[in-house]
């Protein structure tokens, strides 16, 4: 309701819940925004904060990789129950093998042995402890150093506000698509705002995508209820899920047996049932089992790069290799479309006679609407199996994001400036704000490059190193929230703007004088993944530096002369 107690509009009265809803949780959105751009590139962020893998350039072809890689497995692992393989791609320049002993699950997403390989000389390669891109992964919808539940709901309401205010802010600005193509420099809370409109349409899309899909990411915490109430678990739901899009006759078995079973026995009984059932089939195995040499794998890898023409072999598994049970199953890099989440196309051999076993009974099923909206925007907020101009994309468009969210808590202030300016003083609480605009918007990037510092200058032998890099971290965020606050507001910019402008322009060099490959080196071998690490940094750095250059050069609010310096002059 306005002062004058004249009727709003729907604009207008959008207009205070676009505002509120932007800052109350603001920071803590532009936190999400950074942190989900950089894990745009999470594998290559990994990639580079273990120099000791640089050294690694997949040249060779896919069977010969995976030659090198049986090589080291016959000789140091010949009797293991299964051996994965994971193949060097775009993302990945060495060769990753996972061991499991006989009895162990060669299908578990954890446990067994794993080995970094040289993808061309087989050589085992020892990297330093680190999170790496797994850290800022995690922070961006985990937070860090809270019970993961209570994160999770903090981020859900968070990500509910910006698509909130989103809508709102659609609502509010009815000229925004127009306003979109007149930028008016040099004009105060005007170019702000112009600027704050521009970040938000040039990827409103984009922003649109990636705030409902991360809503549909966290759909497991926020509402788990009707998961609950059917299944014992989420995996079970998610195998449920993925087995509805490929359907075939041993599904329907299996679905059908299963729901007779869940009627006649309890949880506990049939949990027992099938843990003597697993020991049995081990021991019919280990009794059956027999040596037997493996085939050659080169017929079998070209069978599946015919039948795969644009997708890559993503990963092998041998189940009891050099048994005359031994099995092989190749699985594709890429799924088999955005709108088939956790979908891969896969082959499966007899590794002693070479015979296709594959059950060709299976086939793809289109999912219904619901899921597929699920599936392409969630695969796409992750960027799951993109090549790497589309991630390019996503990643500058996650710039653009931030910007619009920085942009946004910088004009809650201008817009307050002149009633400060009015009053003589600087209210606490817009202090507090200033503050915390400064702390955030560009303390958390210095963080960032704090810790791909801390990565390259903390002794890789030291103990509990990945914990003194994310302290690093937070040390430097708190240093520069202190900062903030006790220097000039005008100047804690310029100094933290060009702080951060050297320390993201000199990481491509201390890379190279660290261990790591340099960038002419990197992109001469077609290591794209390091390569894309140090452009990013730089352009991060030419962002920095332009935004230094605008504070300099911006003048502030007139000082307005009061009645007795006017007289005073005269």
């Amino acid at each position: 309701m306005r002062v004058d107690a004249k009727q709003e509009g729907p604009r207008q009265s959008m207009s205070w819940l676009h505002t509120w809803a932007s800052l109350i949780l603001g920071w803590l959105l532009y936190a999400i925004f950074l942190t989900g751009t950089l894990s745009f590139f999470q594998n290559e962020i990994t990639v580079w904060m273990k120099p000791e893998l640089h050294q690694s350039v997949p040249q060779n072809s896919q069977i010969q990789q995976t030659q090198v890689a049986l090589n080291y497995l016959q000789k140091n692992h010949p009797n293991a129950g299964s051996w994965n393989i994971q193949l060097p791609n775009a993302r990945q320049n060495t060769t990753i093998l996972t061991v499991r002993k006989i009895g162990e699950d060669p299908r578990a997403r954890r446990g067994g042995e794993r080995i970094t390989l040289d993808s061309a000389t087989g050589e085992v390669l020892e990297a330093r402890d680190t999170r790496g891109g797994s850290f800022l992964y995690r922070f961006h919808f985990e937070l860090y150093g809270l019970p993961r539940l209570w994160t999770r709901w903090l981020v859900g309401i968070a990500t509910l506000l910006m698509l909130v205010a989103i809508i709102s802010g659609v609502i509010t600005h009815k000229k925004i698509f127009k306003d979109f193509f007149t930028f008016r420099a040099g004009k105060g809370q005007r170019s702000w705002l112009d600027a704050h409109n521009a970040t938000a349409v040039l990827a409103l899309p984009f922003h649109i995508m990636i705030t409902f899909s991360g809503l549909l990411l966290l759909l497991f915490t926020l509402m788990p209820w009707g998961i609950n109430q059917i299944y014992e678990n989420r995996g079970q739901f998610l195998q449920e899920k993925s087995r509805a899009l490929v359907e075939n006759k041993e599904n329907r078995t299996e679905r059908a047996e299963g729901r007779n079973t869940e009627r006649q026995n309890n949880s506990q009984a049939l949990g027992e049932n099938t843990e003597q059932g697993d020991e049995k089939r081990q021991q019919r195995q280990k009794l059956e089992a027999q040596p037997a040499p493996l085939t050659d794998i080169a017929p079998i890898l070209a069978t599946a790069q015919q039948k795969w023409k644009d997708n890559p072999v993503g990963s092998i598994s041998i189940i009891a290799p050099n048994t005359n049970q031994a099995t092989i199953e190749l699985r594709a890099l890429l799924g088999e479309s955005v709108a088939h989440r956790n979908v891969y196309d896969s082959l499966e051999f007899n590794v002693v006679t070479g015979q296709n076993i594959t059950n060709d009974s299976s086939r793809l099923k289109n999912p219904s609407v619901p899921m597929a909206i699920y599936n392409v925007v969630t695969v796409l907020h992750e960027a799951r199996g993109v090549d790497l101009a589309l991630r390019w994309l996503l990643f500058c468009s996650g710039i653009v994001g931030t910007l619009m969210v920085a942009t946004g808590l910088i004009l809650w202030c201008v817009k307050r400036a002149p009633q400060q300016q009015k009053q003589g003083y600087k209210s606490l609480g817009y202090r507090v704000v200033e503050v915390t605009n400064i702390a955030a918007i560009i303390g958390l990037p210095i963080a960032c490059a704090a810790y791909f510092y801390a990565n390259r200058f903390i002794p890789a032998e030291m103990d509990l190193r990945s914990d003194w890099e994310i302290r690093s971290f937070f040390t430097i965020w708190l240093l520069s929230l202190m900062y903030a606050a006790l220097r000039p507001h005008r100047q804690a910019w310029l100094d933290l703007l060009a702080f951060a402008t050297l320390a993201f322009a000199l990481l491509p060099v201390i890379n190279f004088m660290t261990g790591g490959q340099a960038l002419w080196n990197s992109v001469a071998n077609g290591q794209w993944m390091i390569a894309s690490f140090d452009l990013a940094m730089w352009l991060l750095a030419i962002l920095f530096f332009y935004s230094y250059q605008k504070v300099k050069n911006h003048k502030g609010l007139p000082v307005k002369k009061t009645k007795v310096t006017q007289e005073h002059e005269a």
